[in-house]
């Protein structure tokens, strides 16, 4: 009689798969550098006007002409990327933002030093979305939460870091450069990523991707082009009545595009963009979602910088130093999420846009209920909404992309990229204008105007995140694959 023996085997644990570094870490230093020059050079305004002798309005193209040409060509850079490959197009931005930081850095008259930062937006824009499409395609699913994690910690730090590195390269006036050091710092790191991005960053193109849809690039760069212009320049001006004017033309084109769009899609051709990717909740929600997060973050601390600088008269790196608490939480409370995230999903998105929005409601308080504004008092609450941005911001990003087929990837990388910066203009045309006309030093004095127009800013972001929560709760609620 033959005894059977059952043999109990154990599962052996899946491998978790290894997150390539190298190509992740050098795209990630192109979406630092783009959204650092966004933000440094505020800090460098008033040394520019006095050393090339701008005016006020070619101080605002300097500042607005990167961010411009930015937000309306980084569809385009997407697909572009779609069409020739990711790493090549990544390199050719990286290679154009370094030469046109190298021409900034040079520029002895404001028109050179506009055409300059122009030429450095379109550089960032054919970088940028190759970073998000880049880690969707070389990063496996189960640890993809966590390199978004880290993605999101780089985006916040670029965010909140640009104008104390700003303060520091120009107070350092390293080789007597002053604020000419802000662009040459790009040079020798823009160098080194393209060396990187070629050993290390592998090729990847759209599969059955054919040539470019130039009708929709010429469409859909002018709906941008005539929204987000009057966003940039309108508060300066006043909002007369060519601002509305081109928001009117900006629906139209946006209308016209959507047409031209399904025409393509439907004759069997390669649309700028696909419309159904629009169809997916996690995408559609997500994308308006990462425009009121956007809004919040530009906006937000140029007005602290403000308030600070013209309330408090601090300088630009005392200034930058009040920022540097709430950096550290944030990065922190970053890390933090990218752990929870494989366990709690939605949840951890959910609490993170509750706090935020309490953080921006508790700062409007503590200003309200008259204590004068210094740094010691608001820093504790800009550390409570940077435990909320670290807990949303860091997991948002693979949330909005985490359904997207590859071929679609790129397009909606430019997609994502662009409500990014629209979102940034948004924030700042509608914040900036609500602290300005609450910003009255000449009756109030200069640290109580700061003060209350500071706290009315934060009332204003507090309704907006308060929207952000609202599409947080709405978003699908699958959890990220554990980690192993």
């Amino acid at each position: 009689m033959t005894n059977a023996k059952t043999e109990t085997v154990a599962a052996e644990p899946e491998a978790v798969p290894a997150v390539p570094w190298p190509a992740v870490s050098v795209v990630m230093v192109g979406m630092f550098m783009a959204i650092l020059d966004s933000f440094i050079v505020v800090v460098a305004g008033p040394a520019i006007q006095a050393d090339l002798g701008a005016s006020v309005g070619q101080l605002q193209w300097i500042l607005a002409g990167y961010q411009l040409s930015y937000a309306v060509l980084m569809i385009t850079g997407g697909r572009l990327a779609d069409l020739h490959g990711r790493k090549r197009i990544f390199i050719t931005g990286t290679a154009v933002f370094t030469l046109a930081s190298l021409a900034c850095a040079m520029a002895q008259d404001p028109g050179t030093l506009i055409g300059a930062r122009i030429v450095q937006g379109l550089g960032a824009a054919l970088m940028v979305p190759q970073v998000f499409a880049v880690i969707t395609l070389v990063v496996a699913e189960r640890t993809r939460h966590r390199v978004f994690g880290t993605l999101g910690i780089v985006i916040g730090l670029a965010t909140m870091s640009g104008q104390l590195v700003g303060g520091l390269l120009i107070g350092a006036d390293l080789f007597g450069t002053g604020w000419r050091s802000v662009f040459w710092v790009n040079v020798p790191i823009g160098i080194v990523t393209i060396l990187c991005a070629v050993k290390y960053v592998p090729e990847s193109r759209a599969a059955g991707t054919r040539r470019l849809d130039i009708p929709g690039v010429i469409t859909l760069s002018a709906a941008l082009l005539l929204l987000t212009f009057p966003l940039i320049q309108g508060r300066e001006a006043g909002w007369p009545w060519w601002t509305w004017a081109c928001f009117v033309a900006s629906f139209v084109a946006f209308g016209l595009f959507v047409t031209l769009e399904r025409a393509v899609d439907k004759r069997g051709g390669d649309p700028l963009m696909r419309l159904s990717l629009f169809a997916q909740r996690s995408f559609s929600f997500g994308i308006v979602l990462v425009l009121a997060v956007y809004a919040l973050l530009t906006s937000y601390y140029l007005a602290l910088s403000i308030a600070m600088q013209e309330g408090l008269g601090m300088s630009a790196l005392g200034a930058g130093l009040v920022y540097t608490p709430a950096a550290v939480t944030f990065f922190v409370f970053s890390k933090i999420a990218g752990r929870l995230v494989p366990k709690y999903g939605r949840r951890v998105l959910e609490i993170g846009a509750v706090v935020l929005a309490s953080g921006y409601l508790a700062t409007a308080i503590v200003l309200l209920s008259g204590p004068r504004l210094t740094p010691g008092l608001i820093i504790p609450t800009l550390m409570l909404q940077s435990v909320g941005g670290g807990l949303l911001i860091t997991p948002l990003l693979n949330t909005v992309l985490s359904r997207i087929a590859p071929e679609t990837v790129g397009m909606a990388s430019g997609v994502l990229s662009t409500a990014q910066q629209i979102g940034g203009a948004l924030g700042v045309a509608v914040i900036g204008a609500i602290f300005f006309n609450s910003f009255r030093p000449e009756s109030d004095g200069r640290t109580e105007a700061a003060g209350h127009a500071f706290a009315m800013s934060s009332l204003t972001t507090f309704a907006i995140a308060v929207l952000a929560a609202v599409l947080v709760f709405l978003l699908p609620n699958k959890k990220a694959r554990p980690s192993g």
